[in-house]
This record gives structure tokens, C-alpha cells and sequence, in this order.
């Protein structure tokens, strides 16, 4: 089936998204999210209020929410393919969200679902197929308050 998994260092998960935000997703680089955590369960993303974030009624600018609930949501693909050693071709197929409050300080991105992705990626090696499935991201503010809910809808394709 597949070799053990191989422990992947959260500097090495932080360098790759870096990266990944400079070289191959800009705004991922101009919003620079900050990795808070990554293991086999949980992601955890921060992006700070400021200038290059916030819009016209001084609270978090939509575009900005967009990519720290992409990152929460997308790093463990990337994660996963490192600790099977495969190349993973990766994309979200859709998205929902819901706005519950302004975002008015620095936002963490939780996504819990690592289990639902790492069983995609393993159904797609077996079968050699694409495989969606859809990753939940809670958006929390300094208060510890949902200010929003995400549903991406991941597609990954891992290459034997």
C-alpha cells in the first residue's frame, strides 16, 4: 500500500508556503498568513488586520478572508503529499461561505478535517482517480468569535 509516513517540520511547512506565496500564488504572498499549526488533524492560519487587509469599513477585506480559508483548508494536501512522497495535483471545485460579524482584528483560520483529506488522497492513489470532498474552515477572531464559516470543496488527484 503505502510506506509509513515520514514527520514533516512545521519551519518546513512554513518555508513551502512561503514559497508557495512568492513564487507561485502572489497573493498568497501578499497577504502573508502566518502558520500557527499543522499536524495530521488540524491546520491553523493567522492573517493580521492591516493596511494590505482591511477594506473600506476598516475590518477584514473579503479577498483576504478568501485566502487564509484556501490556506487553512489547502495546506494539508500539500502536507500529506510530503509525508507520502508524491506529487499531488490539487484544486478547490467550489466554495460557500457565510459572514456571521465584521472581522475587526487579526483572523485565525481553523480547518480540523486533515482526516477527510489525508483519506482523499489515499482513495486517489489507489483508484488513480480525482477525488472532491469538502473541508470545513472556521474563521475566528482575537475574541476567540466565528466570524465566518467556509466550505471548500477540495479536489485532489495524487500522482503514483
Amino acid at each position: 500500500m503505502s510506506k509509513p509516513s515520514k514527520e514533516i517540520s512545521l519551519k518546513k511547512m512554513k518555508w513551502m508556503l512561503f514559497l508557495l506565496g512568492f513564487a507561485k500564488i502572489p497573493i498568497i504572498g501578499f497577504v502573508k498568513p502566518k502558520l500557527i499549526k499543522l499536524d495530521d488533524a488540524e491546520a491553523a492560519v493567522k492573517i493580521r488586520l492591516r493596511r494590505r487587509t482591511k477594506n473600506h469599513l476598516r475590518s477584514m477585506y473579503f479577498g483576504a478572508l478568501a485566502v487564509g480559508a484556501d490556506v487553512a483548508a489547502g495546506l494539508h494536501a500539500f502536507y500529506f503529499a510530503e509525508q507520502m512522497g508524491k506529487k499531488v495535483s490539487f484544486a478547490f471545485k467550489g466554495m460557500n461561505a457565510e459572514f456571521l460579524m465584521r472581522a475587526e482584528s487579526d483572523i485565525v483560520f481553523v480547518s480540523e478535517d486533515g482526516a477527510i483529506v489525508k483519506d482523499a488522497m489515499n482513495r486517489s492513489l489507489e483508484q488513480g482517480e480525482r477525488i472532491n470532498e469538502p473541508i470545513n474552515v472556521l474563521a475566528k477572531n482575537s475574541k476567540n468569535e466565528t466570524v465566518a464559516t467556509f466550505e471548500m470543496i477540495v479536489s485532489v488527484r495524487v500522482k503514483a
